[in-house]
């Protein structure tokens, strides 16, 4: 019997941080573009402040303060409505960061190698510019992260109570020992259920092409999910920082998001302005 309490050990940490992070996040998506990039302003500097610390560096100077800056301007240019310019700026100063890094390591050792701290540019910056470009289309904006935030919290939501409820074969042991295949399927379900009765109440009809998108964001989620487990076993390390006390860091909340953003992008490219990411 001792084994079922602790099956659901980290159900308080999940629920508390979703109790915190989940309401604003919504309330930003629901007033609009500009507190929204407010809100995404304030999660990149902190998710850059932990990928920095995480690497053995200093946001405070460089090569560490490479990170921000990389991220923040290729973000400036997303705001100013000129998504392709910050991805090609995004791409140069991530080589920038990398060939800082490498002259300006930590003549101890303390720092990773500077392909790591260069990482932190694109997986950050490209989910930044993911997100706000998403929500800058005033027609479907509000929409789309709507969905896409709603299915990513499914998807995790669902593979962990599934996982837990029907246990069973591992998806990859030796980076993640808790996940499973029944989890895996259960997060699938659940991020395409979920995904149908959103599009039903915000635009009734495809709810069969929004379950297929669905799909693709929930395993998106999950591979980002099982990304930021191999990073963490890679810096050895339990949780990217305690930023959230008790609760790990936000690189460990957001990591679904963080893989799944991008490919929302992308679907919103191909179907043009003003069209929800299931039409």
């Amino acid at each position: 019997m001792a084994a079922e309490p602790k099956r659901w050990r980290d159900l308080r940490k999940r629920f508390l941080s979703a109790l915190v992070l989940g309401p604003s996040a919504l309330a930003c998506i629901w007033l609009g573009a500009e507190p929204w990039t407010m809100l995404i302003a304030i999660a990149a500097a902190l998710l850059s402040w932990e990928w920095v610390h995480l690497c053995g560096y200093r946001t405070r100077a460089l090569p560490g303060l490479a990170v921000p800056v990389a991220v923040f301007a290729a973000g400036t240019l997303a705001v100013a409505e000129q998504p392709r310019a910050a991805l090609v700026l995004l791409l140069m100063l991530w080589v920038v960061a990398w060939w800082t890094a490498d002259r300006g390591r930590d003549v101890d050792g303390r720092g990773q190698p500077a392909g790591w701290l260069a990482a932190g540019v694109l997986y950050i910056g490209l989910a930044g510019i993911a997100l706000i470009e998403l929500r800058h289309d005033n027609a479907a904006g509000q929409a789309n992260v709507l969905f896409l935030f709603l299915v990513v919290w499914a998807s995790d939501i669902g593979a962990y109570m599934a996982g837990r409820m029907f246990g069973g074969p591992k998806i990859a042991p030796s980076v993640s020992p808790n996940k499973t295949w029944s989890g895996a399927v259960g997060g699938l379900a659940a991020a395409m259920l979920v995904g149908a009765a959103t599009a039903m109440l915000l635009a009734p009809g495809g709810a069969v092409r929004a379950a297929a998108v669905a799909a693709m964001l929930g395993v998106m989620a999950q591979a980002g999910d099982l990304l930021e487990s191999w990073i963490k076993r890679r810096f050895e390390v339990k949780d990217t920082s305690a930023l959230i006390p008790g609760h790990g860091g936000l690189l460990d909340r957001l990591d679904g998001v963080l893989a799944a953003a991008p490919l929302a992008a992308l679907l919103a490219l191909a179907l043009g302005r003003g069209q929800p990411l299931w039409w």
